[in-house]
């Protein structure tokens, strides 16, 4: 997920555990865990990111595709994170330090608020189709949620309002709500939201609004946007397990000889009708393998894949491969020569432990999910000119995602 993302929700579970504990004897203590619990949650819910000063250690494109999302992104490397962060603390806040000292309250807060921010963060990153491998060094193995967009505007309205109501300024609240709605408009302005989903997203902003105003319990509206984040999260998945099936139906109809080895799908923002896949086959004894990328809508008679959130479509050409489902383009190759390359060239094997659908085209690859990303496919690689350069050093050992294309 976006990192604002991942703040405004540690923000709102720090709130919850804040509020979910007795009070401190003293106002000036309340005060202080009050912001030590936020900030502890918000902090956590980031610091997996750090791994981005890692993407160095790597010439790119390799440096971003395996050093961001890696050993920060494990459950075993959570455990020194979690401890820098407590000394940071400590060691930069005299205020909270004193009241750690008495308080055994806010010694557990403290904890349950780091725990929490960092399991969240994993959490989060696994539930889009770009993947983590929680369980390194044990499973080095990509695990992928397939179910939410990696910006996703419900969770800034499900938690945001509440934080923003919860804000003792009045005054304060309703430019950041203003701001807030305002930010929503924008990405339909640009495409990523529909009509729908903005009008919903406004009115469950409105709602919480009021709710908040009205009852003036951060713990109830907390735990309400939690339950609707869970809620929604739960409909994606629904929503992803179907379209998977439709495209495996498609797609076996189109080539019954072929074997579907994988279909990464990829949501729409606050959308769970509209999703972009991308699938990957291959024929052993033919010696070929086929990637394809298209459209599916899960409501072809309400909403047509054509209408959905125009930014994040494909340019045509685009071709109809049965009701609901758009063609955007296909790639392929032969395996063998797959296989070649892979032994041959250690850049492009490196590269192998990151892609989940690796196209190659006239000596370039490139990971289909990423195809028409804004900043253009930051996972592309040039074979040909990696071919004659020496191999680099400290590859991580991520299990390769096509180990099933690339075994013989």
């Amino acid at each position: 997920m976006d990192n604002l993302t991942h703040t405004v929700v540690g923000l709102g579970v720090g709130e919850l555990v804040q509020r979910s504990l007795p009070a401190e004897p003293d106002e000036a203590g309340q005060r202080t865990r009050h912001r030590l619990l936020l900030t502890a949650c918000g902090a956590a819910s980031n610091f997996p990111d750090l791994d981005l000063f890692l993407t160095r250690l790597l010439p790119d494109p390799l440096g971003y595709l395996l050093n961001h999302r890696g050993h920060t992104h494990t459950l075993l490397y959570e455990l020194p994170q979690a401890l820098l962060l407590l000394a940071l603390l400590w060691i930069l806040w005299p205020k909270a330090r004193a009241l750690l000292r008495r308080s055994h309250q806010a010694r557990l807060g403290l904890a349950a608020a780091v725990v929490l921010g960092l399991l969240l963060h994993i959490g989060m990153d696994f539930l889009n189709s770009y993947g983590v491998h929680p369980f390194y060094p044990f499973d080095a193995r990509w695990f992928y949620g397939d179910m939410i967009f990696i910006v996703e505007p419900l969770f800034w309205v499900a938690f945001g309002v509440p934080l923003i109501m919860a804000v003792g300024a009045p005054w304060l609240r309703w430019p950041m709500l203003a701001a807030l709605a305002g930010a929503l408009c924008y990405f339909a302005s640009r495409g990523y939201l529909g009509a729908v989903s903005l009008a919903a997203l406004l009115v469950l902003g409105a709602g919480l609004a009021a709710l908040k105003n009205a009852r003036r319990r951060s713990r109830s509206a907390m735990a309400l946007a939690l339950l609707l984040s869970v809620a929604f999260v739960a409909v994606q998945g629904v929503a992803s397990g179907l379209g998977r099936q439709r495209v495996l139906a498609a797609l076996q109809a189109a080539d019954p000889q072929a074997r579907v080895l994988d279909v990464a799908m990829t949501a729409f923002p606050a959308q769970p009708l509209c999703w972009v896949f991308v699938s990957v086959e291959s024929k052993e004894a033919a010696d070929s393998y086929r990637l394809r990328r298209g459209l599916l809508s899960l409501a072809p008679d309400w909403l047509p894949p054509q209408q959905c959130p125009s930014g994040l479509l494909d340019p045509p050409p685009h071709g109809n491969a049965v009701p609901g489902i758009e063609l955007y383009a296909q790639a392929g190759g032969s395996l063998a020569e797959l296989r070649r390359l892979r032994d041959g060239n250690c850049w492009f094997a490196a590269w192998l432990r990151f892609a989940r659908m690796p196209a190659l085209v006239d000596g370039v690859a490139s990971d289909m999910r990423f195809s028409t990303v804004p900043r253009g496919n930051f996972t592309t690689l040039d074979v040909a000119e990696s071919a004659g350069r020496a191999c680099p050093a400290g590859i991580p050992q991520w299990t390769p995602p096509r180990a099933d294309l690339l075994a013989r």
